[in-house]
């Protein structure tokens, strides 16, 4: 086993979780056992975690499931091992969609356990080496990992990339909701000089004012409710290395003007702290909205603007980039492969056909999902139209009937969700991770269409 890998154990029945620390630390560098989910998480956005082994039932709100989002959501190279005393068919499927590495049964046969640690940790590695290596294209264009494109833009994208990554200059993303933004920011950061230190990510959209700046600045004991004790924000986490804020035009202004401080000084004040904490931190940030009309309209700050967009770049939709998507799906084909263990090895042309076809309102994101259900879904060789999932097929059937009305892609769009919604039974969290969108995202439209 790979002596260099630091391991969560997560586990409310602390002796089964000491038993795997005890049974694992000979042959890791760390192995930390936890016994609740808000632990496993502190630890997960704080500390470099290379695999982690949860039971699946916590006996919480929280449940394994979760944890291994919130594990890939701080660090994509993360690899993750279930342990469930009840498994089934439909939950091993799930957790393998989800990106779990595998899972165990209990009572668990701690050799076949070490054994899964040691692969999974030199997946970690090899991904690792992988996110640091720039390669270029035939054409000479530049390519990063999970980031590719012949289209035009793209290619303009990968310039830029190929001058900012190894600077220290703050990057703006812009782009729709799954183009891939978050991608793109790994990318700059594991080709930069702070590779191989801490890439931490948060979603302005995501959280309260109040958490967003603990968050971000961290808090002392006691500084407001439910502050029960000192806590890093992840400006000090992220120290030497780079911090992505995702959604920023979300961010409320009296923050804004917080983060605009710490860029200019260098200098965090944790929440309910004078004491200063010098810092060294990349940002880059991202966006879905326009910011310029933000700051006309008073919502954004025009200063901080001009902070965060040292080096602006745009991202197309899925759909401006059609002769990007075979490409694409080979290899989120590839990536489901290495992912699950299945035996699937490409794609037929008719069904590529289709998926080159479709619109993707979700873009890369919602593409990327469809190509993991499908592998993980299908008993053939060779994906085909019959894995298809029926949304997609449902659309083109719909777009096929009545092209000579020409549907909008709002139209589009509408049916995409109304049939989503229908095959999900009405459930919101399952339908937005089959469109490949975010739950608030889903919200919004289902409220725009009047649905």
């Amino acid at each position: 086993m790979s002596k260099d890998i630091i391991v969560l154990v997560v586990d409310d029945e602390h002796d089964h979780a000491d038993g795997i620390v005890e049974a694992l630390q000979k042959y890791c560098a760390k192995a930390i056992a936890v016994y609740s989910s808000a632990d496993a998480i502190e630890i997960l956005r704080s500390e470099t975690v290379n695999v982690v082994i949860t039971d699946l039932k916590l006996g919480g709100e929280i449940d394994g499931l979760e944890i291994l989002g919130q594990a890939r959501k701080y660090n994509a190279d993360t690899e993750v091992i279930l342990i469930t005393a009840y498994a089934t068919i439909d939950t091993c499927k799930e957790a393998i969609r989800r990106g779990a590495y595998d899972y165990l049964v209990k009572p668990i046969d701690i050799g076949q356990l070490r054994t899964l640690v040691e692969q999974a940790g030199r997946k970690v590695s090899a991904a690792t080496r992988r996110r640091a290596a720039v390669t270029k294209a035939g054409s000479g264009d530049f390519e990063f990992e999970g980031v590719r494109g012949k289209n035009a833009a793209m290619e303009g994208v990968f310039e830029v990339l190929r001058r900012v990554a190894p600077t220290d200059i703050s990057v703006l993303i812009e782009g729709c909701s799954g183009t891939g933004k978050e991608l793109l920011a790994r990318a700059i950061h594991y080709n930069s000089r702070r590779a191989d230190k801490p890439f931490r990510p948060v979603n302005c959209a995501g959280l309260t004012e109040t958490l967003l700046e603990s968050e971000l600045f961290g808090h002392t004991k006691g500084a407001f409710t439910g502050a029960a004790a000192d806590r890093k924000g992840l400006f000090e986490i992220a120290d030497k290395g780079t911090l992505f804020l995702d959604e920023i035009g979300d961010m409320a202004m009296s923050c804004q003007a917080k983060l605009l401080r710490v860029i200019e000084d260098g200098v965090v004040f944790p929440v309910g702290s004078h004491k200063p904490i010098i810092v060294d931190v990349r940002i880059i940030s991202a966006t879905n909205q326009d910011l310029t009309a933000l700051i006309e309209q008073k919502r954004f700050r025009q200063d901080l603007y001009f902070r965060i967009k040292g080096v602006g770049v745009s991202l197309p939709k899925l759909s401006d980039r059609a002769e990007d998507i075979p490409d694409l799906v080979h290899y989120f084909i590839k990536e489901a492969v290495d992912e699950t263990g299945s035996k699937v090895t490409g794609i037929t042309q008719p069904a590529l056909d289709i998926l080159t076809a479709y619109n993707w309102p979700g873009n890369i994101r919602q593409l990327r999902n469809c190509i993991r259900t499908m592998v993980v879904m299908s008993d053939r060789q060779e994906l085909d139209v019959a894995d298809i999932p029926p949304e997609i097929h449902q659309l083109r059937q719909l777009t096929a009937g009545r092209a000579k009305q020409d549907l909008t892609l709002n139209e589009l769009e509408k049916q995409a969700i109304i049939d989503t919604l229908a095959r999900t039974g009405n459930n919101r969290e399952k339908a937005a991770k089959i469109l490949g969108i975010g739950e608030r995202t889903l919200y919004r439209k289902i409220k725009e269409y009047n649905l």
